[in-house]
């Protein structure tokens, strides 16, 4: 998918003639056609364009943008054909979400026999024509940040999607070392029997029944006159079969997508990087398959983690924590962190607490916590809080024999805040710095497709850190209105199209 730019004179006029549409009583009849409840859209010219609306108002927990009905409607109404062209009209604020919602439509992976015998390879150009308040051109700046963010979309889909006959923990590696190599980084990489020897518990308990061992990866980005660190931390779940306790047929296709985490950090640590990080950034995976086998762990076996905890496995399918645990303890320890965010798909709870589109927010911080829901709201990646209250929770992981068990006594007690509690603990509820917990089980996948949720998010999240101007607007973090009040002020009642 290319990304162009399209000046607000004379863009409406080339997106027309492109489409077939140039006369005007063609097109202001299709308009007058358009009623989205909440989308609608149009064939034109013997179905060789189409124009679709998007709802004019959304709900205060939803993106401005309407994100994921730009997903939905380019899906069933673009055109067929080998090369197509879409025009996007938005304003200035929302063209970083409807470029990343774009691109989720477009998926890079299929094994599908026909898509290789294809004799010319599909390309669509995006032009964005921007309407109301700073409608100037886009800048060259802006579509290279577009381009950097839907790449990143893209390629954390393309792992999550990749079937673990392929995207192994070695294949991960790989992925992890391309990126690297393109950002003039190399990898720090701990494997194996290291993972044991060093305290890794966690992942290696989850991993070493595996044919592919597990691994601890970190890319770090350090530049001069960075004034503080930040750690990503991703859940790289390969496969996850539930352990030697199993998921059962019904509940196990699909776990291909436990890397979803691990993935999102890769896609977006490449995008933020190479639009100009400020501060220091590391990217840090936690890869393993909870695989069965003569090594895999037992319910009753204890852990040693990297935190110096130890932990009673009561739950071998509990087991995205325990790799998290040691990922949060090692940017704590050895990174020097100020602020840890962790990214997983950790818990079904989340789908049933705050939906199949809302990742689930979980921190240590009253602001962290706003700035997630407000960078949902402004990237596309939507996010609602969960409770956070360990005083209350935490005592669900009792054990008698160990510092704790690693999962919760009583399921009906908000298990996806006990989750990410469990986390939290390996660096401490008094911990003086920020952490961050993002469940995105349900939003990583519509459908049997991988969305590259968390990409945007984080690049949203973090957009002040960045010397890019796209990023520092759309982050929540030092804006000067708040999205609320700035929905009230944009004209809510102007028709976007795609």
């Amino acid at each position: 998918v290319e990304v162009a730019g399209v000046s607000r004179d004379g863009g409406r006029a080339k997106a027309l003639e492109q489409s077939g549409c140039g006369q005007d009583g063609l097109w202001q009849a299709a308009l007058s056609t358009l009623n989205p409840n909440p989308t609608d859209s149009c064939p034109l010219y013997l179905n060789c364009a189409t124009v679709a609306a998007l709802p004019s108002r959304v709900s205060r927990h939803n993106s401005p943008s309407a994100a994921h009905f730009i997903t939905r409607l380019v899906r069933t109404c673009l055109p067929p054909g080998t090369h197509r062209c879409i025009l996007m009209v938005c304003e200035r604020p929302d063209a970083f979400a409807s470029a990343c919602a774009l691109a989720r439509a477009f998926p890079l992976f299929t094994h599908r026999s026909g898509a290789s015998r294809r004799p010319e390879k599909k390309t669509v150009t995006v032009e964005f024509f921007l309407v109301g308040q700073d409608n100037g051109p886009v800048e060259v700046s802006t579509l290279q940040c577009l381009t950097s963010a839907t790449e990143g979309v893209r390629l954390a889909a393309r792992i999550v999607d990749t079937p673990c006959n392929e995207m192994n923990t070695d294949t991960f590696l790989e992925e992890i070392k391309k990126v690297g190599k393109d950002l003039g980084i190399a990898p720090t990489v701990i494997r194996d029997e290291e993972l044991k020897t060093r305290g890794f518990g966690g992942i290696y308990g989850v991993g070493k029944a595996a044919v592919h061992p597990p691994a601890l990866a970190v890319l770090s980005h350090t530049p001069d006159g960075a004034t503080q660190t930040i750690a990503w931390v991703g859940k790289g779940i390969v496969y996850d079969t539930g352990g030697l306790s199993m998921k059962g047929k019904t509940t196990m296709p699909g776990m291909k997508r436990d890397c979803g985490g691990a993935a999102a950090v890769l896609g977006a640590f490449r995008a933020a990087v190479r639009q100009g990080f400020k501060d220091n950034l590391h990217a840090v995976f936690c890869l393993a398959e909870n695989s069965v086998g003569p090594k895999a762990t037992r319910p009753d076996d204890i852990h040693l983690l990297y935190s110096g905890k130890t932990v009673e496995i009561n739950n071998t399918d509990a087991e995205g924590r325990l790799v998290l645990a040691d990922g949060v303890s090692y940017a704590c320890k050895d990174l020097g962190a100020d602020i840890i965010l962790d990214i997983a798909t950790l818990t079904g709870a989340q789908g049933i607490a705050t939906g199949k589109y809302h990742a689930a927010v979980l921190t240590n911080s009253a602001e962290w916590e706003a700035a997630c829901v407000k960078a949902g709201r402004q990237c596309g990646d939507l996010v609602h809080p969960l409770v956070f209250c360990p005083e209350l929770h935490f005592s669900e992981f009792t054990s008698a024999v160990a510092d704790m068990k690693n999962s919760v006594a009583d399921r009906d007690n908000s298990p996806s805040s006990c989750a990410g509690l469990f986390i939290a603990s390996h660096i401490g509820f008094d911990w003086p710095g920020v952490w961050v917990h993002l469940d995105i089980a349900a939003p990583v996948h519509a459908g049997e497709r991988a969305t590259g949720f968390g990409v945007a998010l984080l690049l949203a999240l973090f957009g002040r850190a960045s010397e890019d101007p796209l990023l520092n607007l759309v982050s929540p973090l030092g804006s000067e209105v708040d999205a609320q009040e700035g929905d009230v002020e944009r004209d809510s009642k102007r028709r976007r199209l795609v």
